[in-house]
């Protein structure tokens, strides 16, 4: 596989930015490739950028360097000097023609642009020869619900096969979810106990202290559970809860995910007591003050959208069948927990003389800076046969790359192992359904949490 991934690097390749004018290219494609430019220098890649604004070549120079300039990667420019910009409305045939036609080498189309811009932008290419060896690459959400998913799949591939579409999910691209794979498997204290028979509770947490920041057009439309659970936090319980695959290569990661979530349902089949959303009203958030999510730029209260959400899912298979996975993520809360705690069981029997409180060991992984601690219970200093809590901890390795950056190795190497396989990404819209139903009907209440707080006051805590 290094051997094809090196003689990828050698040839040329044309990266189109479609939505090139748009923030999620200035934001983090540019940034990314910039940095992994100036880390693989043996790279071949002409960047071509095209989108609705009436942009001069220099000034798409400008974006371009300026961007590259934020992850110091600025001497990085020189390899993308020749880059273009071409305005174009990318749902025309004769634009994309146009667009396909001027590109060297192999293709890698990224659609930088909503989810219905990408999706009619598809449409228009069923029209459009296509080089061979094109790869297409699309933000999330795929489709809005599973139908919809299965629907653009089949134009997806119809245009390239299927190992040749990137459904971005830039979590995957997070070395942090690569070192999970590392401590699990390689690790034979964690291995054998990686099951029902030892794990009493998994959590999946994505918290977040920022507001909208200016991102109401597209969040006001999806909210935390289509924004984060569905759209990420689905594909981390799957790299938890799957089977071990035979490698690490594109077929057989995947495969394993899939199996997971097909597996995946909502606790009980019963998404109205395991399942809860809130919004949040007016306040602190450190130094910040918020106004309530209703009161923000662009939102339509009516839509009802919720800013955090938090389910309980079960994984029926032999390994996990009876352990609560609970998925979390929310906007405007007290701080930001990105992380991952696997609550191992009690021990079955603890020898009469020990005192203090017993509990089960806690693994824990967090995400950015990437760390992992082990809290385990040992016998104190003064006394030893009191039982205290000690933490042991780990730096993890950070990565070369942003994850972004990851992400686009993969797109021009052509290597689809860090990205969502069509069935994976039905999977999750399949096990939202449920969920988005009850909501819909309003059986589960849209509840309430003041800005800078941990959530509503009478929500269970979370290890």
């Amino acid at each position: 596989m290094q051997a094809a991934i090196v003689a990828v690097m050698a040839t040329e390749t044309t990266l189109l930015i479609l939505g090139a004018s748009g923030d999620l290219t200035s934001r983090l494609l540019l940034p990314a490739l910039g940095q992994l430019l100036l880390r693989e220098p043996a790279r071949r890649v002409h960047l071509s950028g095209a989108g609705m604004d009436d942009w001069s070549d220099a000034q798409w120079h400008d974006v371009v360097r300026e961007a590259f300039a934020t992850t110091d990667a600025q001497d990085a420019f020189a390899a993308v000097a020749s880059t273009t910009y071409t305005q174009a409305d990318i749902t025309r045939p004769e634009d994309l023609a146009r667009l396909v036609g001027a590109s060297t080498g192999r293709l890698a189309l990224y659609f930088a642009v909503p989810p219905s811009v990408a999706a009619a932008s598809c449409d228009a290419l069923k029209g459009v020869a296509l080089p061979d060896g094109t790869v297409l690459a699309l933000e999330k959400p795929f489709g809005t619900d599973e139908e919809s998913a299965r629907a653009l799949n089949r134009t997806l591939t119809a245009l390239v096969p299927e190992h040749r579409i990137f459904r971005v999910d830039h979590f995957l691209g997070r070395s942090t979810l690569l070192n999970i794979l590392g401590v699990r498997f390689a690790n034979r204290v964690f291995e054998p106990v990686w099951s029902a028979d030892h794990v009493e509770s998994v959590l999946v947490r994505y918290d977040e202290s920022l507001g909208l920041e200016g991102r109401a057009g597209y969040y006001d439309r999806a909210g935390a559970l289509i924004d984060m659970i569905q759209s990420h936090l689905l594909q981390v319980l799957a790299i938890l809860a799957m089977e071990p695959p035979a490698t690490l290569n594109e077929r057989d990661l995947r495969d394993a995910i899939g199996a997971a979530l097909r597996a995946t349902h909502i606790w009980e089949d019963n998404p109205v007591r395991f399942s809860r959303r809130a919004r949040y009203t007016a306040g602190t958030v450190g130094d910040r003050a918020l106004p309530a999510y209703v009161d923000e730029a662009g939102v339509d209260p009516a839509r009802g959208t919720e800013t955090l959400a938090e389910l309980t899912f079960e994984v029926r298979t032999a390994r996990w069948a009876g352990v609560p996975f609970t998925l979390r993520s929310g906007k405007a809360l007290t701080g930001r927990d990105a992380e991952i705690v696997i609550t191992f069981q009690p021990v079955r029997h603890l020898p009469a003389g020990f005192t203090g409180e017993t509990r089960g060991s806690v693994l824990r992984f967090v995400l950015g800076p990437d760390q992992m601690s082990l809290e385990i219970d040992v016998n104190g200093g003064d006394d030893p046969f009191a039982l205290e809590r000690a933490l042991l901890e780990a730096d993890l390795g950070e990565g070369a790359l942003k994850a972004y950056g990851e992400v686009l190795s993969g797109i021009l190497d052509g290597d689809a192992v860090l990205s969502v396989r069509g069935d994976a990404a039905e999977e999750c819209w399949r096990i939202l359904h449920p969920v988005l139903d009850v909501w819909r009907r309003g059986d589960v209440p849209l509840e309430e949490y003041p800005a800078g707080s941990a959530g509503p006051a009478d929500w269970p805590m979370l290890p």
